[in-house]
């Protein structure tokens, strides 16, 4: 009787593997089930109404049972697999329920929004190639928590004039994701 509920157990523990590498979806054969399933229980329109019965919250029933039922039944040694079948399902229940929420956090989860070229205007770095008046040298800038290098040019202005290697720069304009319009910025710095 352990056996068959270490096999049950074996196959809630490989559905868990299976949802980390294929996600909420089901094959068997022709039929396809797309996880997770809305399900409406209590009062409709409420926002504690809606359950998301999730592939991770079923493997984890179907984990809880059957390692839960195994434990039971090697303790207890019953004559009948009905208790530890009962045993597995108090098990069951509270593991699928705990699955399905961590479930839901982690995607429902927020997070910052993905940085864009123009998130780099403003920011202060230090030019690593020169930058000639009418051309493009290199910078490095720290953006988005990371060192990120640059092609640069200097800011189309009357006093523009070429940068050398180490001068302290502000970025004033990002025409490209790769590329910067740069002023000097030891003025700004002093």
């Amino acid at each position: 009787m352990t056996t068959v509920f270490l096999i049950v157990g074996g196959l809630g523990l490989f559905m868990l593997a299976g949802s980390l590498f294929h996600g909420g979806h089901i094959h068997f054969g022709h039929v396809h089930f797309h996880l997770p399933v809305r399900l409406h229980l209590g009062h409709a329109g409420h926002p504690s109404a809606d359950t998301a019965l999730s592939l991770p919250s079923i493997a984890g029933f179907i984990g809880a049972f059957g390692f839960g039922g195994a434990i039971a039944a090697q303790l207890l040694h019953p004559q009948t697999a009905a208790i530890p079948s009962l045993i597995g399902v108090a098990a069951a229940f509270p593991t699928a329920f705990f699955a399905a929420r961590l479930t839901r956090a982690a995607m429902e989860m927020r997070t910052d929004a993905t940085p864009t070229q123009q998130d780099v205007i403003g920011s202060f770095g230090v030019v690593i190639r020169s930058i000639p008046e009418q051309g493009y040298g290199e910078v490095r800038v720290s953006f988005a928590g990371q060192l990120m290098k640059f092609h640069a040019r200097v800011a189309d202005s009357p006093s523009a004039e070429s940068l050398p290697a180490g001068t302290r720069i502000l970025v004033i304009d990002a025409p490209s994701s790769t590329s910067v319009v740069v002023e000097s910025a030891t003025h700004l710095l002093d």
